[in-house]
């Protein structure tokens, strides 16, 4: 194996194992909440956790990957660096208005509150990783995240189990997200990488804003648009109901992240394939891509089916045989969020972000509209519905807009090929 190859798979283990730690925190944190605190703190931990997801995609903005896939080159790493302290204020104002808004109980703002500073960090480290990732060593960011992900949930587990108080379970995540922060992605790598002699262009910091609103859009869009049921259950329900949609609903963003651990290290090399206008392998790699994501979602739909209920209920301590079809229902429903996610990456590497902004506005109301009616009539029921309608009505809008775009641009390109051979 050359070294390529070796580093390659280096990166992509790394990226898969600490990715999957970090993200998978979430099911940790959830279960710790319920066994410990019970059932009504577990639903305040879930939707303020949905609601610090949302504002970490405004933290990100553009995310790693416009960065990582920044053809021209033109923003220097400390250009994005500054970005991303800017947008993770915004993203600390924009809790602060939410929370002004909805007017929680003053423990339930403290939550979403530390949660939102928690994600904030998590968001700022990602600029760094992004940083590894453009200089190959990809690796590097997985296994910050590993560390963050393991002492994470020993710690957030610990506090409260000799607390029984969140609030200090939550102050555990930060401190041990900042440690990390600080100690490795900057001064033992970050600071290695970044050009010293860079300097930082305001007009640069702004641009990044106004160009890649729409990927931030789509990105913000696409989050509420998961989360849209659990704030129609919050309107209408009780807590003790949000933390059953929580439970759920946990084991279908295993479908989001086993897409974006078999797609992140292709990133790099897409981008290199459209460069050299390699549409033939570009397009073979996101096919392989959405094969292996579609034979998973159907292998955990069976899995749900047959074993989901009796898992979850003995992991939470809480009976849920009775939302089998449920839990079914909604793991369906993400394998069309994967494919969507894989189109969406294909569309935002050759740059194509308005259209998309269109499909999530779509996506967007009908998830709004769909949950507000459909959870105050039918409950649970109508929340699990509503996802999947939702998710389905994406994944044909995006199929159709990339196959059309797709089949545009190689068209256009035999075209000019065609024509350069004549001259």
């Amino acid at each position: 194996m050359d070294n390529d190859k070796k580093l390659f798979l280096k990166n992509f283990i790394w990226n898969t194992l600490g990715t999957g730690w970090n993200s998978f925190n979430s099911l940790f944190f959830l279960i710790i909440v319920t066994r410990i605190n019970g059932l009504e703190i577990a639903g305040i931990f879930s939707i303020a956790y949905a609601t610090s997801t949302i504002l970490y995609t405004l933290a990100l903005y553009s995310g790693r990957l416009c960065q990582v896939t920044d053809i021209e080159e033109k923003i220097t790493d400390k250009d994005y660096i500054c970005n991303r302290a800017l947008t993770c204020g915004i993203m600390l104002i924009g809790a602060i208005v939410f929370l002004s808004i909805k007017q929680y109980t003053p423990f339930k703002t403290e939550v979403f509150i530390l949660l939102a500073i928690f994600k904030g960090i998590e968001a700022f480290s990602d600029i760094l990783y992004g940083i590894m990732q453009k200089n190959g060593i990809l690796y590097k960011a997985g296994q910050s995240l590993t560390i963050k992900g393991l002492v994470g949930v020993v710690l957030f587990l610990v506090v409260d189990g000799f607390t029984h108080n969140l609030i200090y379970a939550c102050l555990a995540l930060i401190i041990v997200n900042a440690l990390v922060l600080i100690e490795f992605d900057y001064l033992l790598i970050g600071r290695i990488l970044i050009d010293k002699t860079e300097k930082i262009n305001r007009e640069n910091v702004l641009s990044i804003l106004k160009n890649e609103f729409f990927v931030f859009a789509n990105s913000f869009a696409g989050i509420y648009i998961l989360n849209a049921p659990k704030y129609a259950i919050d309107s209408f329900l009780t807590e003790d109901i949000q933390a059953i949609y929580g439970y759920i609903m946990m084991p279908a963003t295993v479908m989001t992240l086993f897409t974006q651990f078999i797609v992140m290290p292709f990133l790099s090399k897409l981008k290199e394939l459209y460069e050299e206008k390699n549409f033939k392998q570009f397009h073979i790699i996101t096919l392989k891509i959405k094969c292996i994501v579609i034979a998973f979602g159907v292998f955990a739909v069976g899995a749900a089916y047959l074993l989901g209920p009796e898992f979850l209920g003995l992991v939470y301590g809480v009976e849920l045989l009775a939302y089998r079809i449920n839990l079914c229902v909604i793991i369906g429903s993400y394998i069309f969020y994967a494919i969507s996610y894989i189109n969406l990456v294909v569309l935002t590497t050759i740059r194509h972000t308005f259209i998309q902004f269109v499909i999530y506005i779509v996506s967007m109301v009908i998830a709004w509209i769909g949950s507000n009616i459909l959870v105050k009539q039918f409950g649970i029921n109508g929340a699990t519905f509503s996802c999947t309608v939702t998710l389905a009505i994406q994944f044909v809008l995006y199929g159709i807009v990339t196959r059309v775009i797709m089949h545009k641009i190689q068209k256009n390109n035999a075209k000019n090929r065609e024509h350069s051979l004549k001259i």
